[in-house]
C-alpha cells in the first residue's frame, strides 16, 4: 500500500522522501485562484515528472478550491471548466495519476439535477488522459459530494458521460465523518455506488460527526477513533494521502505502522 502525503510541489520529492512518503500530493498553482499552473518544481514539468519516476514516488494533482464546474452561475461554472482542464494538462505533464477535484454545490434555489447534469457536460468536455478523482466534501446541503443519496446521484451523472468511466473517487476520511458518513461502513456503502475507491485522504477531523465541519487534524486527534481510521484504510486498499502538514511525517509514519 502507497502512504504519503500532501508537499509542497518545488520541493516535493525531498519531503516526501524525508518523511518515507511514496505518494505525494501538489498543487500546481494557489488553491484559491483561478489562474493556471505555475510549475515551480526547478528544472520544470519535465524534471518533475523524471525525478518522482526515478524515486518511484506516484504524484497526484489537487486542483484549486475555487472550481466548482457544478454551479449554475455561468461565471464560475465556465472558468472552473478552463481552469480544470488547465489543471489536467499540467498534470499530465508531470505524469501524476489523477486530479482530486471537490464534488462542488449549488444554491438552495437551484435543482440538483442541474448540479449533476453540469458535472455530466464537464467531464464530456475535458480532453485528457488523466483521471479526475472527485472528492467527497464535508459540509453544505446543496452540495453534490457530500451525503450518500448525492453521490450517488453524481455517480450516474458522470458515468452518462463520455469518458465516465474512467472518472474515479477521492474518500476523504475528514470529509466523510463531518459530512454525516458512517465511516465504520463507508468504503462498503461507496464502493457499493461507485465500484471504486481510488484514493483515499486519510484526516483526523475537529469537527463532530455531520458537523458539516471542514477541518483536518492529525490521525490519532479529533473525533475519529484512530482504529477506525485504520480500518478505512485497510478496506480501501487504495494509495493514500494525509493533509495535515504539521503532522503529515508522524502521521505517515505512524499509518504505516498501523497497516503494516
Amino acid at each position: 500500500m502507497r502512504i504519503g502525503a500532501h508537499v509542497d510541489q518545488a520541493d516535493a520529492i525531498t519531503q516526501a522522501q524525508q518523511m518515507g512518503a511514496d505518494v505525494a500530493q501538489v498543487f500546481l498553482s494557489d488553491p484559491q485562484s483561478w489562474k493556471g499552473c505555475d510549475i515551480t518544481y526547478p528544472g520544470g514539468a519535465d524534471a518533475l515528472r523524471a525525478d518522482a519516476a526515478a524515486a518511484d514516488l506516484r504524484l497526484v494533482v489537487h486542483a484549486p478550491y475555487v472550481i466548482n464546474v457544478a454551479s449554475t452561475n455561468n461565471r464560475i461554472r465556465i472558468p472552473s471548466r478552463k481552469l480544470l482542464q488547465k489543471i489536467m494538462d499540467g498534470a499530465a505533464q508531470i505524469g501524476a495519476a489523477g486530479v482530486v477535484v471537490h464534488g462542488g454545490h449549488v444554491t438552495a434555489a437551484d435543482d440538483p439535477a442541474k448540479g449533476f447534469d453540469n458535472w455530466r457536460k464537464a467531464v464530456e468536455a475535458l480532453e485528457t488522459d488523466v483521471p479526475v478523482l472527485i472528492e467527497n466534501t464535508a459540509g453544505g446541503e446543496h452540495s453534490m459530494a457530500r451525503r450518500l443519496e448525492r453521490i450517488e446521484q453524481l455517480w450516474a451523472a458522470v458515468t452518462a458521460a463520455e469518458g465516465g468511466a474512467e472518472v474515479g473517487l477521492t474518500l476523504d476520511t475528514c470529509h466523510a465523518h463531518a459530512g454525516g458518513i458512517d465511516l465504520a461502513g463507508a468504503v462498503d456503502a461507496i464502493r457499493a455506488i461507485t465500484g471504486r475507491i481510488d484514493l483515499v485522504h486519510a484526516n483526523g477531523s475537529i469537527g463532530a460527526f455531520d458537523s458539516g465541519q471542514d477541518r483536518h487534524t492529525a490521525l490519532t486527534g479529533g473525533t475519529i477513533d484512530p482504529q477506525v481510521l485504520v480500518d478505512l484504510v485497510r478496506a480501501a486498499d487504495a494509495p493514500v494521502v494525509c493533509e495535515t502538514h504539521a503532522t503529515a511525517p508522524d502521521d505517515v509514519a505512524w499509518l504505516r505502522a498501523q497497516v503494516a
